[in-house]
């Protein structure tokens, strides 16, 4: 069966474990199938498994991205932090003009860089939670170690291969 091919930003340890821990804190126990993860591509068709991972390989032979946790974001029926990484938008673009023909509606839109903590959620208790987040918020550096390829399997993600930046 062919599954769809998904491009993370893998976090550094410390900072998986925090947004971890705010998954199992804030995200409906019977929803949440996966670690906290930052999402570049949700849906790259599994025909382009090679080359993808040549590519993802390649980019992360780059040193490792600055990035910051920049702020919220009101999902509407969940929330995330907001990421904010030129670098990271960068290797993303390389990707996007490399499958320019290949990519899902999905992916195809602009890129707004977040990790979500809280999902599917009615919208009251998504803004209580976005407000109550937001009234001690303070930007924060956070670690991106690599790149990674999964494979989408209906709920947990195959893990396909990692890459890490150079430090």
């Amino acid at each position: 069966m062919a599954r769809p091919l998904i491009v993370t930003a893998e976090l550094g340890a410390a900072d998986q474990a925090w947004f971890d821990n705010q998954r199992r804190i804030y995200f409906p126990p019977d929803r949440n199938l996966l670690h906290a993860h930052l999402t570049m591509f949700h849906a790259l068709p599994p025909s382009v498994g090679e080359e993808v991972r040549n590519i993802v390989k390649r980019l992360a032979a780059r040193r490792v991205p600055g990035a910051i946790v920049s702020g919220l974001i009101n999902l509407g029926r969940g929330v995330a932090y907001r990421i904010v990484s030129a670098e990271l938008e960068e290797i993303r673009a390389d990707i996007a003009d490399h499958f320019a023909g290949s990519l899902s509606a999905q992916d195809q839109t602009g890129w707004r860089p977040h990790i979500t903590i809280q999902n599917k959620v009615e919208p009251n208790e998504a803004r209580k939670l976005f407000d109550n987040l937001a009234a001690g918020f303070k930007s924060r550096p956070v670690t991106i170690y690599g790149l990674a390829l999964h494979a989408y399997d209906g709920g947990p993600w195959i893990t396909l291969g990692k890459w890490p930046f150079r430090f």
